[in-house]
């Protein structure tokens, strides 16, 4: 019996080895990664190039704190990132993981504005159907109902609106934009509401991952966002920590909207899964205003900046750029979506097709035609999960879809180097363990 306190008490295979897309456990069973774990494995799962590096920065280096040293692998990092960031991205703060980096730019958001004299901005305001992190912190700007209940007393004060999910929020005849619109300006509303002089950021994810399944904002959406954290002087936090590195298509997600952050959480895709590491980018704004205050960001955890970590994001990143893979998740990413509409476009039991790149999901309904959801007693999501591992594929099906609670989906994340022929094994392994559990 395993002495590991993990996500679910069921006992799971022994992972040993992984090999380009695929893992293996110690019976010798081979998985497909069709959702790179949590939307991790971009690189899959032995690029010989990070693990050199990896290596080389092992035998220099390991460890050095801090709060005495930068490093080579940490400074080349950051230069990297800011040289591909959006516009006004400046620098760059290396944590351990996409909670921390939330964490940070919480933070980060509310010094931002004791430097500046606006003592008095405080409040965050977030998405309902949102997923920040599990820190409590993060957990707080979250919106997922679930995810929250039980530690509801330990979060602070969070103001959430509705998110911006057109297969379930925008009204028949309504046209996308203006659906769009509509829903960005709940965010002025809202501010009205609490006094716009109270706020200090609005946080939200440019393409939807966890809770809601790849869910991408309509055209227009964060523009009009945009708009409106300038008009009030609030600041827009990005977490890009499941969408961003080039997982939608693009190195930073929010370049589809055409819009910059004032501060930007990546992780996942940064290590690919070879270390553990997160990032929290912020503006050159930002950093002067601390920079010409107080002098420093009150903050630190003891392996932020971590420099295995750092050459490890480093490689992964000059991988991503140097190798043409982010026309290669454009590319794949159109395949992969004409294979799920082939295989379930006119399925009975799947509601929405969606998402952006190779970050893709199905939402399975009850009734097509009222979108009505299963039962969520029926556990759908975890019947697919379990099915779908006995059949060699990992993919991420999740519950509480629509509201926390009702709704189920799956998310589909493989790393950027799959092939044809493993989208369509993926595809085709997903229609059989949906089909298997449907019927149980």
């Amino acid at each position: 019996m395993s002495r590991l306190l993990g996500r679910g008490m069921a006992t799971r295979a022994t992972a040993v080895r992984g090999e380009g897309c695929y893992i293996y456990d110690a019976e010798g069973r081979a998985y497909l990664d069709g959702s790179g774990g949590a939307a991790v494995s971009c690189l899959g799962h032995s690029d010989p190039d990070v693990r050199a590096a990896v290596h080389d920065q092992l035998d220099q280096l390991a460890f050095a704190h801090t709060g005495f040293f930068t490093s080579d692998a940490a400074e080349g990092l950051a230069d990297l990132l800011v040289a591909h960031a959006p516009n006004g991205i400046e620098k760059v703060y290396l944590l351990s993981g996409g909670s921390e980096a939330v964490e940070a730019a919480l933070k980060l958001a509310r010094q931002y504005y004791l430097e500046v004299g606006e003592p008095q901005r405080h409040r965050v305001i977030a998405r309902r159907q949102s997923y920040h992190g599990n820190t409590l912190g993060a957990l707080a700007a979250g919106g997922n109902a679930w995810r929250r209940e039980k530690y509801a007393p330990l979060l602070v004060e969070t103001t959430h609106i509705a998110p911006c999910f057109e297969y379930h929020e925008r009204a028949e005849g309504e046209a996308s934009w203006a659906y769009g619109q509509r829903a960005a300006n709940e965010l002025e509303d809202k501010l009205h509401r609490l006094g716009p002089g109270t706020v200090m950021a609005f946080i939200a994810e440019p393409v939807v991952g966890a809770t809601a399944g790849a869910v991408p904002a309509v055209e227009g959406y964060f523009k009009r966002i945009r708009e409106i954290c300038d008009r009030h002087g609030i600041l827009l936090i990005l977490d890009e920590v499941m969408c961003g590195m080039g997982r939608t298509g693009h190195l930073f997600a929010c370049e589809h909207d055409g819009i910059a952050p004032d501060i930007v959480t990546i992780a996942k895709g940064l290590g690919a899964g070879y270390a553990p590491i997160g990032a929290m980018l912020c503006s050159g704004k930002i950093y002067q205003a601390i920079a010409d205050g107080s002098g420093s960001f009150q903050h630190g955890h003891t392996y932020h900046g971590h420099p295995l970590a750092a050459a490890a994001g480093r490689a992964v990143v000059d991988a991503i750029l140097s190798r043409g893979l982010i026309e290669r998740v454009r590319h794949q990413g159109d395949t992969l979506n004409a294979a799920l509409g082939a295989a379930f476009g006119q399925h009975p039991h799947v509601g929405d097709i969606r998402g952006r790149g190779l970050f893709r999901a199905i939402e399975l309904v009850e009734d097509r035609k009222s979108k009505r959801p299963f039962d969520p007693a029926r556990k759908l999501n975890a019947k697919i999960k379990e099915a779908a591992l006995t059949n060699g594929l990992i993919c991420y099906p999740a519950g509480g879809t629509i509201d926390g609670k009702t709704g189920d989906h799956v998310l589909l994340a493989p790393p950027f180097i799959i092939s044809d022929d493993e989208i369509g094994e993926l595809v085709e392994k997903l229609n059989t363990s949906l089909r298997q559990a449907l019927a149980s």
